[in-house]
């Protein structure tokens, strides 16, 4: 597995100032992706157990609010190893910090991963460029949902992400 980069102060994907790391290598190649430098599953860096302890290490500020998981496509086979190693490690040192992750894949079809138990907000669905809408808050285009993961998962339906609780 591999990850593209790593941002120690974000503000633009998820709520408050974040640490967001762009995995590396997607299959879904959408019109006019914003990271397209992300698809070869060959680029980027090596992801390794010392990567997780410097995103873990630039979590640990009072200022930063979350972890984001952006990518490529951080939830595709390639990839959900890692990923599932990262969320599980920032879960167990920062549990009340949350964790935004961006996925092409449909919840539905995430459901069942054990990354899912331990992030806080799934943004789903491929970026559409017919349906872009630059007015939506942390995604692209209309096809996409912001769901609230804990809560869909205890409901078994999806549940929306509300900005304002």
């Amino acid at each position: 597995m591999r990850y593209n980069l790593i941002r120690k102060m974000d503000i633009s994907n998820g709520p408050g100032v974040r640490v967001s790391i762009f995995m590396q290598g997607c299959q879904f190649h959408c019109k006019n992706c914003f990271n397209p430098e992300t698809w070869d599953f060959e680029g980027g860096k090596e992801f390794t157990n010392e990567t997780i302890t410097k995103v873990l290490d630039l979590c640990d500020k009072e200022s930063v609010k979350g972890l984001s998981i952006l990518g490529g496509e951080p939830m595709h086979p390639n990839n959900i190893e890692g990923t599932t190693k990262l969320v599980k490690a920032f879960k167990e040192k920062y549990p009340g910090k949350n964790i935004w992750t961006w996925s092409g894949f449909q919840f539905d079809d995430l459901k069942d991963k054990e990354a899912l138990k331990y992030i806080d907000v799934l943004v789903d669905g491929n970026y559409k460029d017919e349906l872009h809408n630059p007015t939506l808050k942390w995604r692209g285009s209309e096809n996409q949902r912001v769901i609230d993961v804990k809560e869909s998962l205890k409901n078994g339906e999806v549940k929306l992400f509300e900005s304002n609780k």
